[in-house]
């Protein structure tokens, strides 16, 4: 159902006292009933219990022969009385969009009337991708079955045996009639106060179970060889892999050749060694493949081909039962990656992907594990700031190279810090990329820094250099691809 970093991920939500404060339309609706019928209705004592059908709640005020009628009738009158006074609770629209930031889908299924739901959904702006409507108790269970829900989020007790009857994990929160006793009493696994704090639960929950699925995946894959760039998403894989399997089940490999910057090398091998891993820096020789230098929108596959094809001879010379990438569960819908369908057909492994892991949740748990790497800068290769179209040579990358370091030294000099800069290759001339919040401050147009810091771009062999006023962009380059 959902269409983005994880499509496994479907979270349920009941609806009354869930995400909305029933109550006040609730109330008025058995009102204006009880005066139309003559009922004897306590409306506030039957709003205080919200959860169970209509029909269970009026069947202590209502003739059992006009009980349907009477339901019929409730909800004749709910759409003019109901719905406009009908706040939404707190908590319930960030909620939602938690979930669409971890790529998942979102089911609402109520015990309500299923057009009146769609009303409030509506007239509250809260978006979801499947309503069931008229669903009570452990009838829910088969609605998220077959949604594929795997947490359900309730107020009430009947709710949590949906959760359960579905095989759902049960979280309830407490702004329904049900007290945390009676919650944890029927067998729900969460309780929250309520939905404000549902976003930082379900982050946290879905870092570790992530992170268990990372860990039981390497645990059963015997032995690896990471393709190891030394940034944060495969070094965090080096780290995990030698949590789940021991050092001496992993090796770490670090293909040098002239889009590897010489800055990025020693770090690296410093940062592997500090696991206890073996560091093998294979030559690779994606310079020597057509397709690599000339430079198209397949760049990347050649490149990625190069590589993998070298470590998986490597992997078989030392004993090492796979090759992993770092790839993450972002790049995997990031579109342009072909890369990454290189290194597919070519057997790599992509534990980090598998598991659901996105960059900022590898950021999180890098930090959480201590690793110098959590707050690391995109380092992508030489190769990828030289414009599509134009061939990529040794000295094209060394060109780059020597205009990214003088830049860095000179920006370095004036205390100035920068975290993302890129000279991209144009041709003759240069676009220099970087942090956006410079470009008002002390790269401002008038400014002596930027003067100077263009000309070293210039010294490095560029003839003519233009300071992109968009700032850093990871991927600029796939723009101009697109034109």
């Amino acid at each position: 159902m959902a269409t983005s970093s994880d499509p496994s991920l479907v979270v349920g939500f009941d609806l009354d006292m869930t995400l909305i404060d029933t109550v006040p339309g609730a109330t008025a609706t058995l009102r204006a009933l009880a005066t139309e019928r003559g009922y004897d209705l306590d409306a506030e004592a039957l709003t205080a219990r919200l959860g169970p059908p209509l029909a269970h709640l009026l069947a202590d005020s209502v003739p059992a022969e006009e009980i349907d009628d009477a339901v019929d009738r409730f909800r004749e009158l709910y759409p003019g009385l109901a719905v406009a006074p009908v706040p939404v609770l707190p908590g319930a629209l960030e909620s939602l969009a938690a979930v669409r930031r971890s790529g998942g889908g979102v089911v609402v299924v109520t015990g309500k009337f299923a057009a009146n739901a769609r009303l409030h959904l509506d007239h509250l702006g809260l978006e979801v991708d499947v309503l069931a409507g008229d669903v009570w108790g452990a009838g829910k269970g088969a609605v998220l079955r077959e949604h594929g829900v795997g947490i359900y989020v309730g107020d009430h007790v009947h709710d949590v045996e949906g959760a359960l009857a579905g095989g759902a994990l049960s979280v309830s929160v407490l702004t329904g009639g049900c007290t945390r006793e009676e919650l944890l009493a029927a067998g729900t696994h969460v309780v929250l106060e309520d939905l404000t704090e549902f976003p930082g639960w379900l982050e946290q929950h879905l870092l570790s179970t992530r992170l268990a699925a990372l860990e039981a995946d390497l645990a059963g894959r015997g032995s690896v060889l990471v393709a190891y760039s030394g940034g944060a998403d495969s070094a965090f894989l080096l780290a995990a892999a030698v949590r789940a399997l021991g050092p001496e089940r992993v090796a770490a490999a670090t293909g040098y050749s002239h889009s590897l910057p010489q800055a990025e090398r020693e770090p690296a091998r410093r940062f592997a060694e500090s696991l206890g891993v073996r560091v093998l820096t294979p030559e690779t020789r994606e310079m020597e493949r057509e397709g690599y230098r000339a430079n198209t929108g397949e760049r990347c596959y050649f490149c990625k081909a190069e590589l993998v094809e070298v470590l998986a001879d490597l992997a078989a010379e030392h004993g090492l039962a796979h090759v992993a990438t770092g790839t993450n569960a972002d790049d995997a819908v990031a579109g342009f990656r072909p890369g990454i369908r290189a290194a597919a057909e070519r057997g790599a492994i992509t534990p980090l992907r598998d598991a659901g892991l996105t960059k900022e949740q590898v950021r999180a748990a890098s930090r959480a594990w201590g690793l110098p790497t959590w707050d690391k800068p995109a380092a992508a290769c030489l190769s990828s700031r030289v414009a599509y179209g134009i061939e990529v040579t040794p000295s094209r990358l060394a060109r780059v190279e020597r205009a990214e370091e003088s830049v860095r030294r000179v920006l370095a000099e004036h205390g100035v810090l920068v975290r993302d800069l890129r000279v991209r290759d144009l041709g003759g001339g240069a676009s220099l990329e970087v942090d956006a919040g410079l470009l008002a401050g002390p790269l401002a147009p008038t400014t002596s820094l930027r003067r100077a810091v263009l000309d070293e771009v210039r010294a490095a062999g560029f003839d003519a250099v233009e300071l992109d006023p968009r700032g850093f962009r990871s991927g600029s380059m796939n723009e101009r691809l697109a034109r």
